[in-house]
């Protein structure tokens, strides 16, 4: 492949755009040097924004699924009690067209509130114009109904995490403060404090400095615990959004194969291009001079046959120079040792090819699908041509491994790193080509190196 990765190695880049640490690693809403020296998670968790907005969403939960039960409730209950006569269907729609919108405004939330961006469901798909159209895609639509069950199963939790939050948090902030405000309690035989409990032969006050200090003590323990209590609420709040009112996983895997069909078109098309400039501007236009030579012998053949003689050897040298380019050519196409003898034979062909010295270990017991082993070929021919024209490497090593039903391939080598996977690379480019077919690729590349390249692709093999 002709592709040039050079724009992966970047120099005093390192593969994430910044060193670990670095302070754009936190959160925008930390200053400078809060996120310099920051405070234990348990410490500052009280006081972040996160586990405010989360406890806000909490106390929003509970009017809201209200609302939203109710309204779904009595609009499925009146329209099941219409299908009697033709109003049934129609109300029955209306309540599930209710229930999208009211999940689109709980996404929202979500997104304000807890930070959790989900996609919209897929749309109607109206295929009939006019009012009945409207309704059977409202009825036909998986996710007008994961709605609806949304309406129903958020009440329960809304009222369980509302009563466990509300009463965690007051309970510790009132705890907390104590010695603060004890002493607005009226004086009852001579002692003042909180009531514990009581009866006419005995009664229990917190007023004395010990039971102050350990009350507020534990009003602490509550304080801190809270947001984190709060946030494992938030936990199945964020699964209940996910799950219900997001695109269905068969949508959303429509949507990736959709995607990765356009990048396998295309990268098919620049291949085509590829080897049609190839051709043209290689062995085309030496196979046309070699013509013109040809003649030119013929012509002085009679008149001058040495000169033809030394035409002719020219011209042979061309035609081995052709060939050679023709090979040169197939081979990036797809290498006949990769069809007949599998992946170890082809990568070492290619790695006697780089370079550098390379180390070549593949563990296959079975061969994976032709597919696969083709992109896996092609994968570390493009990264072993990176190796050879911009790491500044003296070794390199290639492994390639299958873990279940996956194939692990890894390149590694000792030039000055730097490589990164952004947009507009050659990495990301392979990235792209490895996504297509369910593959990842990871480059781990601080600047100085090493680079480990680390690409997965699915098996979908055969027995050799």
């Amino acid at each position: 492949m002709a592709t040039d990765y050079g724009q992966g190695y970047a120099q005093g880049d390192s593969g994430l755009g910044h060193p670990a640490g670095h302070p754009a690693d936190y959160p925008a809403e930390y200053p400078a040097d809060t996120r310099r020296r920051r405070l234990p998670a348990g410490l500052r968790a009280p006081f972040e924004a996160r586990s405010w907005r989360e406890f806000a969403y909490v106390l929003l939960s509970l009017p809201i699924s209200i609302l939203l039960f109710v309204y779904s409730v009595t609009m499925v209950a009146l329209g099941a009690g219409l299908l009697v006569t033709f109003l049934g269907i129609p109300v029955l729609a209306a309540g599930l067209a209710g229930c999208r919108g009211f999940g689109s405004l709980e996404r929202a939330r979500a997104r304000g509130l807890l930070r959790l961006d989900v996609a919209a469901p897929e749309p109607l798909r109206i295929r009939k114009t006019g009012a009945m159209g409207w309704i059977g895609a409202v009825l036909k639509s998986g996710s007008s109904w994961r709605a609806l069950l949304y309406s129903v199963l958020h009440l329960p939790w809304a009222v369980f995490s509302f009563v466990v939050a509300v009463n965690v948090w007051a309970y510790g902030w009132a705890l907390l403060t104590y010695p603060l405000w004890f002493w607005l309690f009226p004086v009852y035989g001579g002692q003042d404090g909180l009531q514990l409990y009581g009866d006419e032969t005995h009664r229990v006050y917190l007023d004395n400095p010990f039971e102050i200090t350990v009350s507020a003590l534990v009003g602490l323990l509550f304080t801190l615990a809270t947001p984190w209590i709060v946030r494992a609420l938030t936990t199945v709040d964020r699964l209940l959004v996910h799950g219900l009112l997001g695109p269905s996983r068969l949508a959303t895997r429509v949507v990736e194969l959709e995607s990765d069909r356009g990048i396998v078109v295309d990268t098919a098309a620049a291949d085509l291009r590829r080897i049609e400039r190839d051709l043209h501007d290689g062995a085309q236009a030496r196979l046309v001079a070699l013509a013109m030579d040809l003649g030119l012998a013929k012509e002085k053949l009679a008149e001058d046959p040495q000169a033809a003689a030394r035409m002719v050897d020219e011209a042979h040298g061309e035609v081995k120079t052709a060939l050679q380019e023709l090979r040169d050519l197939a081979r990036g196409i797809h290498p006949a040792v990769l069809t007949d003898r599998g992946l170890d034979a082809a990568l070492s062909a290619v790695a006697s090819r780089c370079a550098v010295p390379v180390q070549v270990d593949v563990d296959l017991v079975e061969r994976p699908a032709p597919a696969i082993e083709g992109i896996a070929y092609f994968t570390v021919s493009e990264l072993l041509q990176n190796i050879s024209k911009h790491s500044r490497a003296t070794w390199a090593a290639v492994d390639v491994w299958r873990v279940e039903n996956r194939l692990m391939l890894q390149v590694v080598d000792n030039g000055v790193g730097g490589a990164d996977v952004s947009g507009g690379s050659g990495l990301a480019g392979l990235a792209e080509r490895l996504d297509a077919v369910d593959g990842i690729l990871v480059v781990d590349s601080p600047v100085g190196g090493p680079t480990r390249v680390t690409a997965e692709l699915p098996w979908r093999g055969e027995r050799v």
